[in-house]
């Protein structure tokens, strides 16, 4: 048997920005090197970031990312890290022919390996997903190589995200050509109980491959898209080895007893098992063993409960969004309500309560409670507050303009968006956007008012799940979290029933049925796509079937407008559930 210490650099990158994530690539290269590594595991198109999207269809930026990927390997040497292998993301190009159907430039999902100031091997993801957030063939042609290299004396071999998750290709050649490590770069986003999934897919895929397996995930916010980490190593036999932590980077250093490889150099074609041939490139890195050691005790990061996790991966989603996109501050209307309760403390659990700002803008219709609950909360969370009542400003467009009723409602949502797009102009804040799931599936919300902003913390949250974080919240914290304050959400706000009191004694449920029903039929019809039969025969009431089908296929353009938000499940509004806003359809009972 043979020895290697493998270092994964749980990272995470900014989209396009090549010089700080190579810069990053050699400061995280530097510290698996102090630590012993044989071999440093970057995350999939690391050098990119990603997803990038239509940047890649762009043949300067593809130019970018393989200069990029070259001057990394010179800085590694130059900075004396040279004799490390790494393993890297980036985004190259096939150099096939153009031809209708095929994504412009032929780009790669590809993975380099980099040693001794030079670019050793190049490959690419064979299997393109394009469900859910991925439309890759969109954009990436795939790959037909597997590289395996020797080092050390194990034989090496590299696969890319996607293909542990499909039948077939890398893993399956994996399995006939024979290995030692099976070494994937990831950069998988965040749902609602994934870990469970990807622990049980690399032990799968171990166990199939017939070798250990090292799965490097990204982790951090890119618009929508959370990266939660969570990377793991598995024996040959699918058993956990070692996993890093969640929604925090982290170098996670592992011991592997690996067999040595036998095989001789050489190309070699293999039926992938899915209707290709890929071609298996062995060569030699360096052959001789590493010298006997004693091996470090494997670290295994505790896994975060269900409801912590979704909360984490909010407050990760903010940050990020806020700092990428070069904001100091963000600003949001706190009601007194639990939605823009709960929005403000993930804000100032992201980025700390000194640079949230949150304006109180009570109506006629206000009650004492929602400025009270409020003002509790600035209190209890330190955060930047002003009061700006919108009466006057109400009355003033009332007297120009003769409305009432529903209109009349909006307007008070109107003035209040202003109000926020306004300050935001003036002082350069990011608007947070206050509204839930639930609210944004029926509709519930005014275009360009309540509606209005710059990113929506909490747009992939039902509303019960709303109350469940908030409760979450004020009995736990994380030491990352930037909010140092014991139950930051007064009891009140999570309590008291939830109304968006723009006319006397409102309720939610004067237009919705109790969320604990609402949610259940939304969860139903959103995520899992059932029909109205479906939802008939799953239990649901077949009026509120038919009211809610109609509320949620009605409210499409309103979704369009609303902003970007941080996904939590399967099936967010916005990359995951497209829907024509022109359409005739209708669910029949």
């Amino acid at each position: 048997m043979g020895q290697l210490r493998i270092a994964l650099a749980q990272t995470n990158p900014v989209v396009g920005d090549f010089a700080a994530n190579t810069a990053k690539l050699i400061e995280w290269s530097r510290r698996a090197a102090s630590q012993g590594a044989h071999l440093a595991v970057f995350t999939e198109m690391f050098l990119t970031g990603y997803p990038v999207e239509d940047l890649v269809l762009r043949a300067s930026f593809v130019e970018a990312s393989i200069a990029a990927l070259e001057s990394a390997a010179t800085e590694l040497a130059e900075a004396g890290l040279g004799s490390l292998p790494v393993v890297v993301g980036y985004v190259d190009r096939a150099g096939l022919a153009p031809r209708v159907g095929q994504p412009k430039g032929a780009p790669l999902d590809a993975v380099a390996l980099l040693h001794e100031g030079r670019v050793v091997t190049r490959s690419a993801k064979h299997h393109l997903p394009n469900y859910g957030v991925f439309d890759e063939y969109r954009y990436f042609v795939r790959g037909d190589r597997l590289p395996i290299f020797r080092l050390h004396g194990v034989d090496v071999a590299i696969a890319v995200c996607e293909d542990l998750w499909q039948q077939g290709g890398p893993v399956s050649v994996v399995g006939q050509a024979g290995a030692g490590l099976l070494v994937v770069p990831n950069a998988s986003p965040y749902e609602r109980e994934k870990d469970d999934v990807r622990l049980e897919l690399c032990a799968e895929r171990a166990r199939e491959a017939g070798c250990a397996l090292v799965y490097c995930n990204a982790v951090g916010g890119q618009d929508e898209l959370v990266f939660d980490g969570d990377s793991i190593v598995v024996s040959a036999t699918g058993d956990l080895v070692a996993r890093a932590g969640q929604f925090q980077e982290e170098l996670l250093v592992v011991d592997l007893d690996l067999p040595e490889g036998t095989a001789e150099p050489g190309q070699t074609p293999f039926d992938a098992g899915d209707g290709s041939m890929i071609t298996v490139d062995r060569f030699v890195l360096t052959s001789e063993p590493v010298p006997a050691y004693t091996p470090d005790p494997p670290a295994i990061a505790p896994r975060m409960d269900d409801i912590g996790e979704v909360y984490a991966a909010l407050v990760l989603g903010v940050r990020d969004y806020v700092a990428k996109n070069g904001f100091e501050s963000v600003i949001l209307g706190l009601s007194g309500g639990i939605d823009s309760a709960l929005t403000a403390t993930i804000a100032s659990d992201a980025i700390g309560p000194s640079r949230v700002n949150v304006i109180l803008m009570p109506s006629r219709y206000s009650s004492d409670h929602s400025i009270t609950d409020a003002e509790e909360l600035v209190r209890r969370q330190g955060v930047t507050s002003q009061i700006v009542p919108v009466g006057d400003i109400v009355e003033a467009f009332e007297k120009e303009i003769s409305i009432s009723g529903l209109a009349a409602e909006n307007l008070q949502a109107r003035v209040r968006g202003m109000l926020l797009m306004s300050l935001s102009n003036q002082h350069g804040h990011l608007v947070l956007t206050t509204g839930n799931k639930s609210e944004l599936a029926t509709g519930y919300s005014t275009l360009y008012g309540d509606s209005a902003g710059g990113y929506a913390p909490i747009k992939d949250v039902l509303k019960t799940m709303v109350w469940e974080l908030s409760r979450w919240r004020n009995s736990n914290s994380y030491d990352w979290f930037m909010l140092d304050a014991a139950e930051p959400i007064p009891a009140n706000s999570i309590t008291k029933e939830p109304s968006a009191e723009l006319r006397p004694d409102q309720r939610d449920t004067d237009s919705l049925p109790p969320y604990e029903i609402l949610d259940r039929l939304l969860d139903d019809y959103v995520e899992k796509d059932m029909g109205s039969a479906e939802l008939i025969a799953a239990g649901h009431d077949p009026a509120l079937v038919a009211r809610v089908i109609r509320l949620v296929d009605i409210a499409e353009y309103k979704r369009r407008q609303y902003p970007p938000g941080p996904k939590i499940t399967p099936k967010n509004f916005g990359r995951d559930r497209r829907l024509p806003i022109t359409n005739r359809w209708r669910e029949t009972l």
